[in-house]
């Protein structure tokens, strides 16, 4: 009776902040700490600022794994799925509409004048978000470096998976004949440093794709947008344009932004692939946060492990970089987009606490009252 009632509980306190969870993972993280620790009394302070760092420790996304975590700790097993998945569900729903609405009417020309100013604004949200995380990684000269040889290499459109986790096995073998160890783990992926190939699309391939960056991303969700860039645009899968439109849904929809996965499926392969997609970038969260919990206290104090991420997150970071880079090109074209950019990025820097769903309304209605005005 006990456990029942502890999964109902989870389970409202999931669905309730995964309806209201705007602003991205740092603000769902606040709302988790604000509900668990302070009113409900679920977990001390230091056991929630545990979990914070277990989640950095494993990829995918935080505050999903934060949500799956608590769930664990407070109803073992099921708990870690009731909470999951009652996190999720909310985005997932709102983005299967939104996916559907987009395809059926996303290019008629009443809706293209919204879609036109929320590109730019956007934009301004992922630099407003990378500002801080590139003042967090940029520890050393050593890392700034890196950062600038992983920029470079993004710029010329090499893989991005590569350049990641090529940048952290660097700084790994570098430590390693530092201290003459050996290495005593297998890399489990093996990536093709090169340029990406075209693939045929099914939702097996889709599947294998979305598995594979829920099972290696790391740093914050803006990550998996240069990831989605070089698995599906430089493919022949997506459009660019269709990615900028699938962050904006995420910008706009509570929950975690990894419910635009949700967005992209259906547009590349309908119901299925939306189904497909969901599925294989939440899957691995819930495996790690089940399976590596016993082995966070020894990675959390290794330095090897610890360099590795340093060096991951600052080419993330460089990667996001160019990423916008290549959406300005494509969507900031003339004085209208300049300026929505422009009020965007100014909008965020004076008001730093101000959801960014606001940002992609408030980029939707510039864009449709600009075009209004003749050239």
């Amino acid at each position: 009776m006990e456990e029942k009632k502890r999964l109902q509980e989870l389970a409202g306190l999931f669905l309730k902040l995964g309806i209201i969870g705007f602003g991205g993972p740092a603000a769902h993280i606040a709302m988790m700490r604000e509900e668990v620790v302070e009113k409900r009394k679920w977990l001390s302070e230091q056991s929630f600022l545990d979990l914070i760092g277990a989640t950095n420790l494993i990829p995918g996304p935080n505050s999903t794994e934060m949500a799956i975590h608590i769930g664990h700790e407070r109803a073992g097993w099921k708990g870690l799925l009731v909470s999951g998945v009652c996190f999720i569900f909310p985005a997932v729903v709102l983005t299967a509409g939104f996916a559907w609405l987009y395809k059926e009417y996303g290019q008629l020309p009443e809706i293209q004048p919204f879609v036109y100013g929320i590109k730019p604004a956007i934009i301004a949200i992922i630099l407003m978000a990378v500002f801080p995380l590139a003042k967090k990684s940029f520890k050393t000269i050593e890392l700034g470096l890196i950062g600038l040889v992983t920029l470079t290499l993004s710029l010329l459109h090499y893989n991005e998976i590569a350049i990641m986790f090529g940048a952290g096995i660097f700084v790994l073998l570098k430590a390693m004949l530092q201290k003459k160890q050996t290495l005593s783990l297998v890399p489990i992926f093996l990536i093709s440093f090169s340029k990406s190939t075209i693939l045929a699309v099914s939702n097996w391939n889709l599947f294998l794709i979305f598995f594979k960056i829920g099972a290696i991303l790391y740093g914050s969700g803006y990550v998996l947008f240069a990831f989605l860039d070089a698995e599906l645009v430089a493919k022949g899968l997506l459009s660019r344009s269709t990615l900028i439109d699938a962050i904006a849904v995420g910008q706009f929809t509570p929950g975690p932004v990894f419910s635009s996965v949700t967005f992209i499926g259906y547009q590349i392969k309908g119901w299925s692939g939306a189904l497909v997609a969901t599925l294989a970038i939440f899957i691995p969260s819930f495996l790690f946060v089940a399976l590596l919990n016993p082995l966070v206290k020894k990675m959390r104090n290794s330095k090897l492990f610890s360099g590795f991420l340093d060096a991951v997150n600052v080419a993330s970071v460089t990667i996001i970089i160019a990423i916008c880079f290549q959406m300005g090109k494509d969507s900031i074209t003339d004085w209208r987009t300049i300026l929505i950019a422009v009020v965007s990025l100014l909008s965020l820097y004076f008001y730093r606490k101000l959801n960014s769903a606001f940002i992609v309304i408030g980029g939707a209605l510039l864009g449709y009252g600009l075009t209004l005005f003749a050239v």
